[in-house]
């Protein structure tokens, strides 16, 4: 399936704990539908110290997130994406928008 959500997109929760904030998607797993964005599902790792001298204990890091529970932003506003053919190539298209999202 293509990638309607891409990594470095802002999106905007819909749904949950964190609705309404924005962040940009700094990794994306497709297998397990799973998002991690910026400032949104924020956890706590707790670390051992490693061999080299390395500092142990909590760090605050973002979770992922549901990719069903987002929706890309395009112009400041949260859109929903399809697919087009412009020129050969095949592009986003924001619905609200009518217009290509990707150039």
């Amino acid at each position: 399936m293509a990638a309607k959500i891409r990594k470095g997109d802002t999106v905007r929760v819909m749904v949950g704990k964190y609705k309404s904030r924005e962040g940009a998607v700094l990794s994306i797993d497709r297998r397990a539908g799973r998002a991690v964005v910026e400032q949104v599902n924020m956890v706590w790792k707790h670390q051992k110290p490693d061999a080299r001298g390395g500092r142990g204990g909590r760090i605050e890091r973002e979770g992922s997130i549901s990719l069903s529970n987002l929706m890309l932003v395009h112009k400041g506003e949260p859109t929903r994406v399809g697919f087009r053919e412009v020129d050969g190539k095949k592009v986003r298209w924001s619905k609200r928008h009518d217009e290509a999202i990707d150039g």
